[in-house]
């Protein structure tokens, strides 16, 4: 009888310090993000729009940051993967002084890769993810146009890591910034970090056939590799997000069925992908995906359209890596980069050898800032191709 009024206790106990962890969880969240309101929200039939037209925009000052930084959210028009109009929600930052008689030259930021949730949109942060470093820029004189990408905020389905749909809500972003935020000047650079690295990249690649005369550049501070080969043993790293993988291939193509990849356990989990950032899955790859997952034909046409280097990109481009990145081993990004180079691509690639990937963001604004004065200076764009193998 003791032995069972001690396993009740321990219970209880248990039960309550869930009760107390989850309290703490919803005031943390109530700390640190915005709740869903109606700004974000569109009929699933969107109105007749083109990519970029702004659906609206509403000036927001509850954010962390500095006074002087000045923010703006904006709802859009973007293409999704398979060339659905989608709606995408983001946030514009610029300086409250006085605009240069061309307005103030634009930074577009592509984030990390955070879930698939609606309440994933950065601009539902209270310091989007990275405000200080936004910040930064902006008192430098830039405004930053910032996407959440379609379907966190928006009651669209997310796309995850496909680099195409992530590229589109980039590039629709900024006329869409230019309609709320008259102050901002025609020509633009775009900036990603970690997964939006790849993102900025595939700015690069379709801005080849878009050719808008305003866009001068990327720079992506992260490891470039193919989404496919974090799914290759023995790595392990891209298996921290299998079920967002699966989410994303049914977004890009509606006909694929999860169930075909995932086990009866991965299907379990796979109910709650919307419920959080994280994606839900513990156990071993093993106990997630079936063992002829990789060969299914929606799988192998996902991989196929995220691969670098698909056409010449005929802008400049700003690689910043570390050595020490644990996710993209640096001889990955290296062999990435010569495909790239192979194909004409004028790119600068800068190792970092001493800085951890979380550190190499901070340890190279001066890197950045000095070929982003270049490029808004029509200067011209160095390369070291032929010494970055």
């Amino acid at each position: 009888m003791l032995g069972a009024f001690l396993i009740l206790l321990a219970i209880d106990s248990a039960l309550a310090q869930t009760r107390i962890n989850e309290s703490r969880q919803k005031m943390s969240e109530l700390r640190h993000n915005f709740p869903l309101d109606k700004f974000y929200d569109v009929p699933s039939l969107l109105p007749v729009g083109k990519p970029g037209d702004l659906i609206r925009s509403q000036e927001f000052d509850e954010y962390d940051l500095p006074p002087e930084v000045l923010a703006v959210r904006i709802l859009y028009h973007s293409r999704s993967g398979n060339g659905d109009d989608v709606a995408a929600s983001g946030v514009v930052l610029y300086p409250g002084g006085k605009a240069p008689r061309s307005g103030w030259p634009v930074l577009a930021w592509a984030h990390p890769l955070n879930g698939v949730a609606r309440q994933c949109a950065p601009s539902l942060t209270r310091n989007l993810l990275h405000g200080p470093y936004l910040s930064m820029y902006v008192n430098l004189g830039y405004a930053v146009v910032a996407t959440d990408y379609a379907g966190l905020g928006t009651a669209f389905r997310n796309a995850f890591s496909d680099m195409q749909s992530n590229a589109n809500d980039v590039i629709d972003s900024i006329p869409a910034a230019r309609a709320a935020v008259p102050q901002l000047s025609s020509q633009w650079i775009a900036i990603g970090i970690a997964e939006g690295g790849s993102t900025v990249v595939g700015v690069t690649e379709l801005e080849s056939d878009l050719r808008d005369p305003g866009y001068l550049g990327s720079i992506a501070i992260s490891g470039l590799d193919d989404p496919q080969d974090h799914y290759q043993p023995p790595s392990s790293s891209g298996y921290e997000t299998p079920l967002f993988l699966a989410y994303g291939i049914k977004t890009v193509y509606p006909d694929f069925e999860v169930k075909d990849i995932l086990t009866d356990k991965g299907l379990s989990l796979y109910a709650d992908v919307e419920k959080s950032c994280t994606d839900p899955s513990k156990p071993s790859p093993s106990a997630i995906f079936r063992s002829n997952w990789a060969g299914n034909s929606f799988v192998t046409q996902y991989f196929s359209r995220n691969r670098l280097a698909h056409k010449p990109a005929k802008r400049p481009i700003l690689v910043i890596s570390s050595e020490l990145d644990p996710v993209t081993p640096i001889s990955r990004t290296t062999q990435t980069i010569a495909t790239m180079c192979k194909q004409g691509d004028r790119i600068e690639f800068e190792r970092y050898s001493e800085s951890e990937m979380s550190s190499v963001f901070g340890d190279s604004v001066g890197d950045q800032i000095s070929w982003i004065q270049a490029r808004f200076g029509n200067r011209a764009a160095a390369s070291n191709c032929s010494t970055s193998r």
